[in-house]
């Protein structure tokens, strides 16, 4: 793991889109490609990564946070502490370069998220993965746990097959 000093996480806002599309564009056709279909990645990079899509979920408060090494994001991600459509605190998003993975860089900004959502008082987190996604561990060495399998027709013809996962933030 790299030293935590050698990044920086910062709040990202409109003039960070194209940072934060660019990693997804390069993150998401490896991370997938033993998961879901090319013609699947492609409509999801569009329909959750175009420049208004992303605007859009900013607009709605998401937060959106770049991690940065010497001026190179690296990673992002995104997450509500809470709103009228979520039960609470959601981690929507946190995609790392496939060159930056495994050294801590995604460990880092989990930890920011976490920060941001405590400072919110937000005292659980969570996300849904795809069943099938390796990340799916990262996440359980992080201390979250699967509350239930959830089916999402996204359109088109494709579904997201997920566990919604949680991770209590403060003791209880």
């Amino acid at each position: 793991m790299l030293p935590a000093e050698q990044f920086s996480v910062h709040v990202a806002g409109p003039g960070s889109i194209g940072r934060i599309r660019s990693i997804a564009h390069a993150t998401w056709p490896i991370s997938y490609a033993e998961i879901l279909s090319p013609e699947q990645v492609e409509y999801m990079l569009e329909l959750m990564y175009s420049e208004t899509a992303i605007r859009q979920q900013m607009e709605r408060g998401h937060t959106f946070l770049v991690l940065e090494q010497d001026g190179t994001s690296l990673a992002f991600a995104s997450f509500e502490p809470a709103n009228g459509t979520t039960k609470g605190p959601r981690l929507h998003k946190l995609y790392v370069l496939p060159e930056a993975q495994r050294n801590g860089v995604g460990t880092l900004l989990l930890e920011a998220v976490h920060s941001a959502i405590k400072k919110y008082g937000g005292e659980t987190i969570d996300l849904n993965v795809n069943k099938f996604n390796p990340a799916k561990r990262f996440y359980e060495r992080a201390g979250y746990t699967i509350l239930r399998e959830e089916v999402l027709d996204i359109g088109n013809g494709f579904v997201m097959d997920d566990h919604v996962m949680r991770k209590r933030l403060t003791p209880k």
